[in-house]
């Protein structure tokens, strides 16, 4: 592993994660070129950040799961290579119901320039700390909808004030919120602003 980058779990005690590019639970079908592990990268700025979220978040009754932490720019050209293949429609009612594959570049879903690959952006949930039950947020990761927008009308009260608690323990921590999903957040101090890493997760 590169210099500065670590294991998520190593330096937060206590987070849940479930890597869903290492998996074949997501938008792709299989699992993503570079990740060869189940695990959450990122920088050690980015983890101390996390440490302070998962305390905000604990004094609401919530902790944080990740979804994914650094990306190699090798799994962001996979993406771009998927988009371009015939649609088979094993993933799109859950993750792109409502547009074409090749769309998810132009309405800001996934990006071929991915901040993910600079190692300080993390796709994450809350979870109810009391029964380990994900806290319903009114759609699911990568869901790549007008729904997903953190702003979105549609969802229920409850879901809004998940995404709302969510929003106000990460940007307390020192996160941007990224509008167009919910579940993404990038270090506004990030130590690596213009470098897009290429490393495999193992």
């Amino acid at each position: 592993m590169r210099d500065d980058f670590v294991f998520v779990d190593e330096c937060v005690p206590g987070i849940r994660w479930d890597a869903k590019y290492a998996t074949w639970d997501n938008f792709t079908g299989k699992p993503v070129d570079g990740y060869l592990a189940n695990r959450i990268v990122g920088t050690k700025a980015l983890c101390a950040a996390l440490e302070r979220a998962q305390g905000r978040a604990a004094s609401l009754g919530f902790g944080l799961l990740l979804w994914d932490g650094y990306r190699p720019q090798r799994a962001v050209d996979c993406f771009v290579r998927w988009s371009n293949q015939r649609e088979d429609g094993r993933t799109k009612l859950r993750h792109y119901p409502n547009i074409a594959r090749a769309e998810m570049f132009e309405k800001g879903y996934v990006a071929a320039k991915s901040g993910h690959s600079r190692g300080s952006t993390v796709d994450l949930t809350l979870y109810h700390l009391a029964t380990g039950e994900l806290a319903s947020m009114g759609g699911g990761h990568d869901l790549m909808d007008p729904i997903s927008h953190l702003g979105a009308r549609g969802i229920t009260p409850a879901e809004a004030k998940h995404r709302q608690y969510l929003c106000s323990v990460m940007e307390d921590s020192g996160f941007a919120r990224y509008d167009c999903e919910w579940w993404h957040y990038t270090l506004r101090e990030e130590p690596y602003p213009d470098t897009y890493f290429d490393f495999p997760i193992a």
